[in-house]
């Protein structure tokens, strides 16, 4: 859909989030004088009314009979397009898009690297960002890794570097290269089940000319394996890791070490950055040192410093068991507490709760919602130092009397923050200040175009 598309149209914007904010500045620029109505939640009425006096501004989720008296709703990321008054409302004639959709209704032709996954897009987004500025590209990084589309819609770059959510890679199109760095279970709250939700992350393939995916993963391998021009890093004849080495072929490049953002699966993802530099015919050798002057992202895997004995490590964008599990294989130290848990989505744990029948570290202390079921499930396992916290604050102190004074506390959750927290930044602000640091800003370097 293109902005033209709305003209003269009864039009919504439902949502009130960064997503949706840029969504009513850019249809006030692209349409001056199109009305329009904003969907806020009820705290935020005040706010909408004073930045956007033009607009229509309610307080109440529109129900089916609601969003059907529109021609076109522009909705946000973060709602489910499976809930079932939208899906009445498209059913009676109702057209959905978002900012994601409109931008790329109107950059037909831009060279677009797009990037998801259930681990790793957002690192493996800023790297070939990175990568390419080291080169002289002049790059654009945006979509959920935190600057929407929208808000550079009259930028001009060679490159743009695309994150998209599992939300949004149905809304993609004319993808000069898709990237798929994993694929695991996630959002199930959001498209249903396992299995929706692969389909919909899958979605970028066939919105993108090349693919690159994962060639670690069997799964990943076999749902792309029709596509006429798929890619793949991870393997023994591309891109890989290997013996402490990230690798092209049988050559060896830079060592893994050697690449700023800490763990084996930060190296995986600076070798799929690598690959993708080489498809978009760029010189990968010669980016590669770059790798040593790349700004890991906050909030994942990130050294807050040592207090009283302690080092701290803030990995709260982690959301699945298996980010958990990365997250603790990737700390070395001898003495390590775990903090896991919180919002539940109904993830299944199996894995992780296997893993820590042989690899436990000192404790695991499981916080919030979810907290209790996977302790339940970990102690029937027979591990070991398994702890119960009502919530972080708890979680922290549990875990300066669990090391006593020597180890590593590590905040990777597994599972999203809305049942304490406004988001995983707000999370990680919060572990920060608990373990005795000032709050780490939540902005990713490199945002934006450059």
């Amino acid at each position: 859909m293109r902005w033209a598309d709305l003209a003269g149209q009864r039009v919504a914007v439902w949502g009130f989030g960064r997503e949706g904010r840029a969504a009513l500045d850019a249809l006030a620029r692209r349409l001056p004088g199109q009305a329009v109505d904003v969907y806020v939640g009820a705290d935020e009425v005040d706010a909408a009314r004073a930045a956007y006096p033009h607009a229509g501004v309610v307080g109440t989720p529109p129900d089916a009979a609601t969003l059907s008296t529109y021609q076109v709703v522009i909705k946000s990321p973060g709602i489910s397009a499976y809930k079932p008054e939208l899906l009445d409302a498209q059913a009676a004639g109702t057209q959905f898009t978002s900012g994601t959709a409109l931008w790329f209704g109107g950059h037909i032709g831009a060279r677009a690297v797009a990037v998801t996954g259930t681990k790793g897009k957002s690192t493996t987004s800023a790297l070939i960002a990175h990568l390419a500025r080291s080169l002289g590209v002049r790059t654009a990084l945006a979509g959920n890794i935190g600057l929407p589309l929208l808000e550079l819609e009259d930028g001009e770059a060679d490159l743009w570097v695309i994150e998209l959510s599992s939300f949004q890679t149905g809304e993609a199109l004319g993808v000069d290269l898709g990237v798929v760095t994993s694929l695991y279970e996630e959002h199930l709250d959001w498209h249903g089940s396992r299995e929706r939700y692969v389909d919909d992350k899958l979605k970028l393939l066939a919105a993108s000319s090349r693919v690159l995916v994962n060639a670690m993963q069997p799964v990943l391998m076999q749902r792309a394996a029709d596509h006429p021009a798929r890619h793949t890093f991870g393997d023994e004849s591309g891109w890989h890791v290997a013996n402490g080495w990230i690798r092209r072929g049988s050559e060896d490049i830079i060592r893994a070490d050697r690449v700023a953002a800490p763990g084996l699966h930060n190296a995986i993802n600076a070798s799929a950055a690598l690959a993708a530099l080489e498809l978009m015919g760029l010189d990968a050798r010669a980016a590669a040192p770059a790798l040593a002057t790349f700004a890991p992202l906050p909030h994942r895997l990130q050294p807050l410093g040592e207090r009283d004995g302690l080092c701290w490590i803030n990995d709260s964008i982690s959301t699945t068991p298996l980010a958990s599990l990365a997250a603790l294989e990737s700390t070395h130290d001898d003495h390590v507490a775990l903090i896991v848990g919180g919002h539940d989505r109904g993830l299944d744990w199996t894995v992780f709760v296997d893993a820590m029948r042989t690899g436990a570290p000192d404790a695991i202390i499981c916080q919030g919602k979810n907290g209790p079921r996977i302790a339940d499930a970990l102690e029937a396992a027979g591990v070991a130092n398994v702890y119960r916290a009502t919530d972080l604050a708890a979680a922290v102190g549990a875990a300066r009397t669990a090391l006593s004074g020597r180890g590593t506390v590590v905040l990777s959750p597994g599972a999203p923050s809305f049942d304490q927290f406004k988001d995983y930044a707000d999370r990680g602000k919060r572990f920060a200040e608990m373990a005795g640091f000032e709050a780490k800003a939540a902005s990713i370097q490199g945002l934006g175009i450059a």
